[in-house]
């Protein structure tokens, strides 16, 4: 029989159930695409801002400082953005587990715009003075804010419209939005860092920052076709709505918390450590070319992105614990490799060595969104992932470049060395702990009462 016959044979409940399953597909779709093009842009704007950190805005803004003071300077201002995003965690989470995620995602794509195209459109300290460098930890501010609020949502909003056995696979291209910002936010800057010195200290650095209201524009298009979750849909229908989501997160579920604090060490520690402080070191201290460690962190961005989706499908296979935790044992058994090729000097034995990191941490690094997820109940999960993500981004992941290099400045290289593994060494704790509490789940459908019971 034709598809056609088939179809003028089916009564009107099964055409609607067509009709149904083509509109969920479609929703799915959008939601997966809204998440990942968000996010890309969000963590462009990001790394931008880092890179510039590295490269620019010691003279700029801290021009009276000697060239080390300057680079603390500059990551200090970088660690703000961290600093301010369990602020943005705690806010938008509360808005986005009690009036919806779709909402709440619009405005910190609109906020981290904004915020990035004013730092593109900044006095410098030689024409304004300090008001300069306050302006930018302002701006930096809003940054952090709107991140603070921006990863947990797009990671709901991807895995809850997703079915249960996708949901690893849409948490994934949430993921894929790191090394998709990174991409893009490193072939602007071998663009412009192609011109002279004096030209990007004065105009060139500019352009990464201003080009991102051309992208806010492209993001908050796609996020306006975006429909709000299933999950929180349902939650609100059965008036399962937190009156103070923060409270009940705090009081029911602080192992959880504290875990995913831990468990997320690495996915924002590493990024940082290589686009920012690897950055600086190798064109400070070993006086390497800047474009040669920005075209390496390209390739290294480009392997991530195809790596990650290859490791989803390895966890489909073997189970996501177990993906997880050997790619952060990876990325801490290739430490000593990895610094001795370093101090080699020689850009083969590094982009080898970071080519095995990458296989470890991005395999870790695409399942942590639907692992942080799939660890708080739908009615507190958008501020219980923010805050976990936010709180860890805080306390290490801004802090990561600024640490580094205060002890290369005291303990030299191997200080650095034992800095990096300890951040994989915390990551594995945390996944150790997480398995602990997500194993005792013996009833999804009743999350908040097990993760109480648990805890």
């Amino acid at each position: 029989m034709s598809a056609a016959a088939q179809q003028l044979e089916q009564t009107p409940e099964e055409k609607n159930m067509v009709i149904s399953s083509a509109s969920a597909d479609v929703r799915r779709r959008r939601a997966v695409a809204g998440a990942f093009v968000g996010t890309a842009i969000e963590w462009y704007d990001f790394f931008i801002f880092g890179t510039a950190a590295a490269l620019v805005f010691g003279p700029v803004f801290y021009p009276d400082a000697s060239p080390a003071v300057g680079v603390l300077a500059s990551f200090a201002t970088f660690w703000v953005g961290f600093l301010t995003r369990p602020i943005g965690g705690v806010l938008f989470g509360h808005l986005g587990d009690r009036v919806g995620r779709k909402k709440v995602l619009v405005t910190t794509l609109f906020l981290m715009g904004v915020g990035t195209t004013g730092v593109g459109l900044l006095p410098t300290y030689a024409q304004v003075g300090i008001l300069a460098p306050a302006l930018l930890v302002l701006l930096r501010s809003a940054q952090g804010l709107a991140v603070g609020g921006e990863w947990a949502g797009a990671t709901l909003m991807a895995t809850e419209n997703a079915t249960v056995s996708k949901r690893t696979s849409a948490g994934m291209w949430v993921q894929q939005g790191s090394p998709a910002g990174s991409i893009l936010a490193t072939l602007i800057f071998l663009l412009v860092g192609t011109l002279p010195t004096q030209q990007l200290m004065t105009w060139g650095w500019r352009v990464p920052f201003l080009l991102s209201a051309v992208l806010l524009v492209v993001g908050l298009f796609i996020r306006s076709k975006v429909e709000e979750s299933e999950d929180f849909r349902e939650a609100k229908q059965h008036h399962n709505v937190v009156r103070v989501p923060v409270v009940a997160v705090v009081r029911t579920a602080p192992g959880v918390v504290l875990f995913g604090i831990a468990a997320s060490t690495l996915a924002i520690s590493s990024a940082f450590f290589q686009n920012t402080f690897l950055l600086s070191w190798w064109t400070s201290e070993l006086s390497r070319p800047r474009q040669e460690v920005l075209l390496l962190g390209l390739v290294m961005a480009i392997f991530q992105f195809i790596w990650q989706p290859i490791a989803a499908r390895i966890a489909s296979r073997i189970g996501r614990d177990q993906v997880m935790m050997l790619g952060a044992t990876l990325s801490l058994v290739v430490t000593v490799p990895y610094f001795l090729a370093i101090l080699s000097g020689n850009i083969w034995l590094v982009g080898t060595a970071m080519l095995v990191l990458v296989v470890g941490g991005a395999s870790y690094y695409a399942m942590l969104a639907s692992y942080l997820s799939a660890a708080f109940p739908p009615n507190v999960r958008y501020t219980g992932v923010a805050l976990a993500n936010g709180l860890c981004a805080m306390i290490i992941g801004g802090s990561t470049p600024l640490l580094a290099q205060a002890i290369l400045g005291v303990a030299g290289p191997w200080g650095v060395a034992t800095f990096f593994a300890s951040l994989s060494t915390v990551t594995l704790v945390g996944l150790t702990g997480m398995r602990w509490i997500l194993r005792r789940r013996t009833d999804p459908a009743n999350a908040e009462s097990t993760l109480t019971r648990t805890l």
